[in-house]
C-alpha cells in the first residue's frame, strides 16, 4: 500500500487539519526528505496554499485545529502545532498552544522550522540575487560545486527541487544532487 492510500484510509479520505474533502493531497512535512507515513499528512489545497503561503492566512479556517491537534498521529499534532505558532499572536491559537502537549522528540520535529520563532529571530535564507529561500522552493546553481566527501561535482545549472533550510544557519540549504543529499551555501544558489 502506497503511502498517499495509507493516508486516505487513516483519515477516511479527508484533510487531516480541516477534515475538508476536496483537492486532497499528501504533504512531507519539513524537515523530512523522505515520503512515509510518519511525516506525511493528507490535507486539503485550502490547508496547503496557506501552508506554504501561496495565500494569506485565513484565520478563521485554521478554527479546525481545535480538533486536529489531538490527533493520534504525531505529523498531525507537529502541523497543527505548527500553524497554531503562526497564529498565536490572534489570542486564541495562544490557548490552544497552552492546552497542547507534544513529548521531546515531537515538539523538536515541530521546532525545526522556526514556526515559533519571532520574526525578528528567525534565520532568513537568502539566494545569490537576495531572494528569500523558503523549504520546498527549486533552486538551480550558479557555480561549479565540489562535493566534500566526494568525488563528485554539482554542475553549474543544475537544478535541485525541494530545498531544505538549515534553520541554525543562514548560509545553509539541504537539496538532493542526482542521488545524493547535500548541504549547499546559499550564495552559489538562485531560485527558480
Amino acid at each position: 500500500m502506497s503511502v498517499l492510500q495509507t493516508l486516505q484510509e487513516r483519515n477516511n479520505n479527508a484533510c487531516e487539519l480541516c477534515t475538508s474533502i476536496e483537492e486532497l493531497k499528501q504533504y512531507t512535512i519539513p524537515p523530512s526528505l523522505n515520503e512515509n507515513v510518519a511525516n506525511d499528512v493528507l490535507v486539503c489545497k485550502t490547508c496547503l496554499d496557506q501552508i506554504e503561503g501561496h495565500v494569506d492566512m485565513d484565520l478563521n479556517h485554521w478554527r479546525c485545529l481545535n480538533d486536529s491537534m489531538w490527533s493520534e498521529h504525531v505529523a498531525v499534532q507537529i502541523m497543527a502545532w505548527r500553524m497554531l505558532q503562526r497564529l498565536r499572536n490572534e489570542g486564541w491559537p495562544q490557548d490552544l498552544l497552552d492546552m497542547m502537549y507534544l513529548d521531546g522528540e515531537a515538539l523538536a520535529l515541530a521546532r525545526a522550522t522556526g514556526e515559533h520563532e519571532d520574526a525578528a529571530n528567525k534565520i532568513i535564507h537568502r539566494d545569490v540575487n537576495g531572494v528569500i529561500l523558503e523549504s520546498g522552493d527549486s533552486v538551480v546553481l550558479v557555480k561549479d560545486l565540489k562535493v566534500k566527501g566526494s568525488s563528485m561535482v554539482a554542475k553549474q545549472g543544475t537544478a535541485v527541487r525541494n530545498i531544505r533550510l538549515d534553520h541554525e544557519n543562514a548560509e545553509f540549504i539541504e537539496g538532493k544532487v542526482g542521488a545524493q543529499q547535500i548541504v549547499i551555501i546559499t550564495k552559489y544558489v538562485k531560485k527558480l
